[in-house]
């Protein structure tokens, strides 16, 4: 059977799944709609936590971020892992024990405004809106590439799918089919992870493979990807740190607290029957995310060298590295590479017309390096490689069966799905619920509301479908300005919400105003969409990228995060208390006994 036939035979049967369990799970009331009823089991919570938390960006784009970054490429694995910690010990309980639908609702409710709920939806959407472009991209660029169709028509059928099982099941239905896309996933990750351990190292585990010497050789594998890769000009693989040291830990932090402030991620909590099985789903969750970014760096490393060696025999068999001999000619490249040039992912321009494919850093200010490549002839690194096919082609590039192709298709559609399920809910429930019910219509039965839901999602898919195929240009690429969205919108009200019974609606509101204006001036500013004349001299505004202490605005998050914090302790010092009641309210959330059922009421 040909790989197209597999392809479609996997996929086909995954989404048949999906939408097989969406029917079963099908949401009869707002509180199955909106958060399964309250009724889900910590460990299947944990896994549809999972699901829902590795998007399109961990699946398809970390590893190759790493592959690219080498070691600083760590700060995605710890941003993004470190966020379930503080997740777990300092907002999911106390979230699920104060008993509401959504993150606006327990602003609303803990600030006593409307107006607070109203900024906490705009934030919402702001972060929700931006990540669910790089699901949509996600979902375009796999069926594209595995079932040959355009990228519209891939985002098209995925909005079909996501359509199917997420409107009509709610949060109830999503969860579920989520639990079944994390087994799809997970497997699609690992199993060609194991394959390719055992070619390059003859270990089975690839976190071992990792760290284990090449087949045949006593050479460890990250030693040889080492020696490889500062030959060909690029910067050492396990010590190379991108941009400056502070803006990796900035980034890291922004990355941290954004994971901890995504309101798709934070729902899931209010989904499970207790406030400890709120700390233990994201203890679960926790486990289920670890098989696939304990496996994340060893599919870059391996795949980073496994593409040198495509193009290089002396890779793997030693050698010159800058022998045209050893040089892959253009018209001998393998099938994979023919696949994926037509999606526009890898390009190749032959610089010096000798018809071989240079690869290397022609970027580097290695005297030797560049000395080596004149010598040879080289006019410039003729493949551009971009770095999202990574884990969909390693298993091509490896030379694995054309099931386990079919099945890395499958995976990365079931990664992009589920979280822009999850989010698509997230805001779907800020507009019916938080605006709709809660504001605008207070007197809506439990039968309208759900319809509105519903309307809501669906009203909310087409704009996610829009925005896949037309990305605005300060987000194309990333979904981290999401993360420092809501790093510096809803993380720090939420903390202060809970930790802080001094705080007050005053506070809260200009806090959040403060920190997500000054995180989206900071990357349209950074796009040089603005420019203030005269602020060279203080490097803060000068229409340089990553102008403010050398912070690219992808990490900006922790800093607006902090200009958050700071405007609402400020106004809340110089404005009045929060009521008694409230303040005796923020003491009674953080007592760790006892729980309220989950309630849309107030």
């Amino acid at each position: 059977m040909s790989l197209t036939a597999i392809t479609y035979l996997v996929v086909g049967l995954t989404f048949a799944l999906y939408i097989g369990i969406a029917i079963w799970a099908r949401a009869g009331s707002t509180s199955e709609f909106y958060v399964a009823g309250g009724g889900v089991h910590p460990v299947l919570n944990g896994m549809a936590t999972g699901a829902d938390w590795m998007s399109a960006a961990s699946f398809i784009s970390m590893a190759g971020l790493i592959a690219g970054m080498g070691y600083g490429g760590g700060l995605f694995l710890m941003g993004w892992t470190g966020g379930y910690v503080l997740l777990a010990m300092l907002l999911a309980p106390y979230l699920r024990k104060f008993g509401k639908f959504t993150v606006p609702q327990f602003v609303g409710d803990r600030f006593y405004s409307k107006g607070a709920s109203s900024v906490a939806v705009i934030c919402l959407l702001a972060a929700s809106l931006t990540y669910i472009i790089g699901q949509m991209t996600g979902v375009g660029v796999a069926f594209s590439r595995f079932l040959g169709v355009s990228n519209t028509a891939g985002i098209l059928i995925g909005m079909t799918i996501v359509f199917a099982y997420a409107v009509f099941g709610g949060m109830k239905g999503i969860t579920y089919t989520q639990v079944a896309q994390y087994c799809v996933l997970i497997l699609a990750y690992t199993v060609p992870a194991i394959f390719i351990s055992l070619q390059l190292t003859g270990n089975p585990l690839p976190q071992l493979g990792l760290g284990s010497d090449m087949v045949g050789t006593s050479v460890p594998l990250l030693e040889k990807l080492n020696q490889v890769v500062t030959e060909l000009g690029f910067g050492e693989y396990t010590t190379s740190v991108p941009g400056s040291k502070l803006n990796m830990f900035v980034y890291t932090v922004s990355l941290m607290i954004g994971t901890a402030g995504l309101p798709h991620v934070i729902i899931r909590f209010f989904t499970v029957p207790k406030v400890k099985d709120a700390r233990s789903s994201a203890g679960w969750a926790l486990v289920f995310i670890a098989i696939l970014y304990t496996t994340a760096p060893a599919v870059a490393a391996m795949a980073r060298l496994n593409i040198h060696a495509t193009v290089n025999e002396a890779v793997l068999g030693g050698g010159d590295l800058f022998d045209n001999e050893n040089i892959l000619q253009y018209e001998n490249r393998p099938a994979w590479m023919e696949r994926w040039e037509v999606t526009g992912l890898l390009q190749f321009e032959d610089k010096n017309n000798d018809g071989r494919m240079q690869y290397y850093n022609d970027a580097t200010t290695d005297p030797e390096v560049l000395a080596k490549a004149e010598a040879a002839g080289w006019e410039g690194s003729e493949l551009d490689v971009n770095r999202d096919i990574i884990v969909l082609a390693n298993p091509e590039i490896a030379m694995l069966p054309n099931w386990v192709i079919a099945l890395v298709a499958a995976g990365g559609l079931a990664a992009a799905l589920s979280t822009a399920a999850g989010l698509l809910l997230a805001i779907s429930s800020a507009i019916s619920h938080d605006l709709l019910k809660d504001m605008w219509m207070p007197d809506l039965s439990e039968k309208g509301e759900l319809l509105a839901g519903k309307i809501a999602m669906a009203c909310s898919l087409i704009v996610a479908a829009y925005l896949g195929l037309n990305p605005p240009g300060f987000a194309a690429g990333t979904v981290a300005i999401a993360f420092g969205l809501a790093a510096s919108s809803i993380f720090p009200v939420l903390m202060m919400g809970i930790f802080n019974k001094r705080m007050n609606k005053e506070g809260a509101i200009a806090g959040m105003l403060a920190g997500l204006g000054v995180t989206m001036l900071y990357v349209f500013a950074h796009k040089g969409l603005f420019f203030i004349p005269g602020t060279e001299f203080l490097g803060l505004f000068g229409g340089e990228p990553n102008f403010f202490f050398g912070i690219s605005p992808n990490a900006f998050g922790a800093i607006g995060a902090i200009i958050n914090f700071a405007v609402a302790y400020g106004v809340s010092k110089v404005t009045p208390a929060p009521p008694e009641h409230i303040q005796e309210l923020v003491e009674s959330v953080r007592v760790p006994r006892g729980s309220k059922a989950v309630s849309g009421g107030h």
